[in-house]
């Protein structure tokens, strides 16, 4: 959980006049001139709001007069209450981290820019370019300032570049109703910024000791959800102290079972709930029985990540886990000393004799607004720049081995040489980092409507409702469709 954090400043104060609005606005102050400061909320951690803050130093270089001021309101909820409380007081900011079904509650009020404007533009801005040497004589750094002109928007080999899983959530056609708002389905609502997905961590020692290996003697990880559920009752009974796995995100695995089994999950328009049907309710009849026999946990059953348990291990008759599904951009949080640790996708469904692979998609991607600003033509274009900059290859190589997201660059890992030497290396976080990326294939979002988040958080509740016997399947998930305004 992100750590609130106090806004670095409360011009917003004299905008509004509540001086209480500051404390969950996204609203920002200036550090120059406030009709040239770009307000950027965000939910960094300290880490990576350090590194943010050179790609902000370096902005200001290549645009002097422009500057740009961050705000964190919190976590990733807290920032999309922060943007809608300001579009409610017309006191947006310029950019902001976002998910899917955040921009759906924006794009009602027609503030969220068609990044398509720049994206394809061949304008050319003007600006520094500054290269660094190192004198020979003095051994210090040395910078050279010219005047440059370069292209605003993207090429078609930089498009190309994106991951195209992350280039797609950003199309207006995954947004129910965008044609009411003014959006053509190709319309760029958001740009992809940092991601990550969902992978298999397994104790490779504790499958050693199991014989779950390979015809070499390695340890086997399970490429389908049969052979995960068969392996578990192996491991159950040489460990019977451990649970054989662990999941840290119910909705995750819920939506990602509907994803992979074509059971019906949501959708943009009509009647957007599907997940009350035979087939979810027949996998969480199966789940309970699974969960009453010890096979598995999960966060909200446990109380804390389930990394916590991973980590453990599973020697001297510790409670730990041997298979965890986790984020991996937490692959930081599931190192170990205790054990071999491995990583690899997570298992696929069996659908008609073959094995279907899907992950979901997560991490923040990139909302601009129009602030309604008298400037704003010129501040989303300088907003549109400053998103380049985060966006470069080299900028993103630094965020991804910062916090272990992947890049949304396919080139980082291969023409940022420090970084391809990073994920040469056997650190976990770097493995991980190889693995999300192969797995690109298999990246999905779901769809966004206003309420998709509803859904997201009922479905967690079925599920944990449903293993836990405070209802039946059948009854958690009528609840949780009701909850969710679903008609039938």
């Amino acid at each position: 959980m992100k750590r609130n954090k106090i806004l670095k400043t409360l011009a917003i104060v004299s905008l509004v006049g509540v001086a209480a609005i500051a404390a969950t606005s996204c609203g920002g102050g200036n550090k120059k001139d406030p009709a040239k400061t770009i307000v950027f909320c965000n939910s960094m951690g300290d880490d990576l709001e350090t590194l943010t803050e050179t790609v902000i130093a370096d902005f200001e270089k290549k645009f002097p007069g422009w500057s740009v001021t961050m705000s964190n309101p919190g976590g990733y909820d807290d920032v999309r209450d922060a943007v809608i409380a300001d579009l409610g007081a017309h006191t947006q900011p310029d950019l902001a981290y976002c998910y899917a079904d955040h921009v759906a509650m924006y794009i009602p009020t027609s503030k969220v820019i068609n990044l398509n404007k720049f994206i394809n533009s061949t304008e050319k801005i003007s600006c520094k370019k500054i290269t660094t040497t190192i004198d020979e004589d003095t051994n210090e750094k040395v910078e050279k300032i010219e005047d440059v002109e370069e292209v605003v928007g993207y090429s078609a080999a930089e498009i190309a570049d994106f991951v195209p899983g992350y280039w797609r959530e950003g199309y207006a056609s995954n947004y129910a109703d965008y044609d009411k708002y003014g959006y053509t389905a190709t319309d760029m609502l958001t740009i992809p910024f940092m991601k990550s997905t969902e992978v298999l961590y397994y104790n490779a020692t504790a499958l050693k000791e199991a014989k779950i290996v390979d015809e070499n003697g390695n340890a086997k990880a399970p490429e389908t959800w049969d052979e995960l559920w068969a392996d578990c009752e192996i491991l159950l009974k040489k460990f019977p102290n451990s649970f054989p796995f662990a999941y840290d995100s119910e909705a995750n695995w819920f939506i990602t079972m509907c994803e992979q089994n074509g059971w019906g999950y949501t959708q943009a328009n009509g009647d957007h709930y599907l997940f009350d049907n035979d087939n979810t309710r027949s996998w969480l009849e199966f789940l309970t029985d699974k969960y009453d026999n010890k096979y598995f946990t999960t966060q909200t059953v446990l109380g804390s990540y389930t990394s916590s348990l991973f980590t453990t291990g599973v020697a001297n008759k510790a409670q730990g886990a041997v298979f965890c599904i986790g984020s991996s951009g937490g692959a930081s949080h599931q190192k170990s000393n205790a054990f071999e640790v491995g990583v690899c996708p997570i298992p696929g469904s069996v659908v008609n004799g073959q094995v279907v692979k899907k992950a979901i998609s997560q991490g923040p991607s990139l909302v601009m607004l129009d602030t309604e600003k008298p400037n704003s033509e010129e501040r989303q274009l300088m907003t549109w720049e400053f998103v380049k900059m985060l966006l470069e290859i080299e900028n993103q190589a630094k965020y991804s081995k910062q916090q272990g997201y992947n890049s949304c660059r396919i080139s980082t890992n291969t023409e940022v040489s420090w970084y391809k030497e990073y994920l040469a290396t056997d650190d976990l976080q770097a493995r991980t980092a190889k693995v999300a990326a192969s797995m690109s294939d298999m990246y999905f979002a779901s769809p966004a409507f206003k309420g998709s988040s509803a859904a997201r958080n009922q479905v967690q509740t079925a599920l944990v409702n449903a293993i836990s016997g405070v209802k039946t399947a059948e009854e958690a998930l009528a609840d949780a469709f009701r909850k969710c305004g679903g008609k039938k």
